[in-house]
């Protein structure tokens, strides 16, 4: 998926992980998404950039597409990055210039690594489910890591953990002993949580790495918090376990990871460590020399904005 802002400006992602728990409640702002789309951009938030590796998060919907074309996402480019897409409803038809054609579906875990550059494109299919809901998440490529050749997974099955009223599907990483087969570049996880109303559980956590929870659906207290749909819960490191309390029937998505010491720069739809990564990546993206072309989408491709005149500066995760 594409961040589609016209004039996008240059992010530092990243800032400082804290040493201890915490809950910093952060809500979304509106950004509409292709031609019939609107989400709710999580990441990066002015209080918070990124958790662990995950940099980007937009969640959208449930919407009603019954009579609508629904997702319409041209081809764009990515690189430096790993696209994780995520439903609860709907399908989303992935392209891209590796030749991919897949159809993801709730549940199902579309993953695309770009690597030194990749293009793709997203839409609903032309018969489509009447919901649409999910969201859409980046991981930053640690420096080792972000020239690999790009690549496109589907995983049609994921791991399961269960206990009284909860069920955890693990998306990415690893989670109470069970591991996604999804490519992971650093020691992070994503699983959806989904949650009876009235169970009250208190789920493992790894102490080293930082976390958030998404909220997706229904109302959810974490460590205490009311969680509702289209809001992030920024909860630090050092914890152990995290407590919860579904209100309703409630899903919810848990991040985290080791925090992300490289510094990086995150401008478009790209992630680089250098003004001139960035500068000869649209500029290779304007003239065709890289990036691919992705085939079968009735559109025009994505023309890259304008950079800033001033120069992007990496920076890391303390501000």
């Amino acid at each position: 998926m594409s961040n589609l802002d016209l004039k996008p400006t240059p992010t530092a992602c990243g800032c400082e992980a804290t040493t201890g728990p915490v809950k910093d409640l952060l809500t979304g702002r509106q950004v509409q998404l292709g031609e019939s789309t609107e989400v709710r951009r999580l990441l990066p938030n002015l209080g918070r950039r990124m958790v662990g590796a995950w940099c980007f998060v937009d969640h959208y919907g449930p919407d009603d597409i019954e009579h609508e074309p629904g997702m319409a996402v041209p081809p764009h480019p990515h690189m430096g990055l790993q696209t994780v897409s995520w439903l609860h409803d709907g399908e989303v038809l992935h392209r891209d210039s590796l030749g991919s054609l897949q159809t993801v579906r709730p549940y199902e875990l579309g993953l695309m690594t770009s690597g030194h550059g990749i293009s793709h494109a997203e839409q609903s299919p032309r018969a489509h489910a009447r919901l649409l809901h999910g969201a859409q998440l980046w991981v930053a490529l640690p420096e080792a890591h972000r020239h690999t050749a790009p690549t496109f997974e589907h995983h049609a099955t994921l791991p399961v953990v269960t206990a009284p009223g909860l069920r955890a599907t693990v998306i990415m990483g690893a989670l109470d002993g069970a591991a996604s087969p999804g490519t992971a570049y650093t020691p992070l996880v994503g699983a959806d949580l989904a949650l009876r109303e009235g169970t009250e559980q208190r789920l493992p956590l790894e102490p080293e790495f930082e976390y958030a929870v998404l909220a997706m659906s229904g109302s959810v207290d974490v460590d205490g918090v009311r969680v509702e749909p289209g809001s992030l819960l920024y909860l630090g490191c050092g914890r152990r376990e995290l407590p919860l309390l579904a209100r309703t029937d409630s899903a919810v998505l848990l991040l985290g990871g080791e925090p992300f010491d490289e510094k990086i720069v995150m401008w478009w739809n790209f992630i680089a460590r250098t003004d001139e990564d960035i500068r000869q990546a649209r500029e290779e993206w304007m003239t065709g020399t890289r990036f691919g072309e992705v085939h079968g989408y009735d559109g025009e491709r994505l023309a890259a904005p304008e950079v800033p005149q001033l120069p992007l500066k990496p920076r890391g995760r303390v501000r």
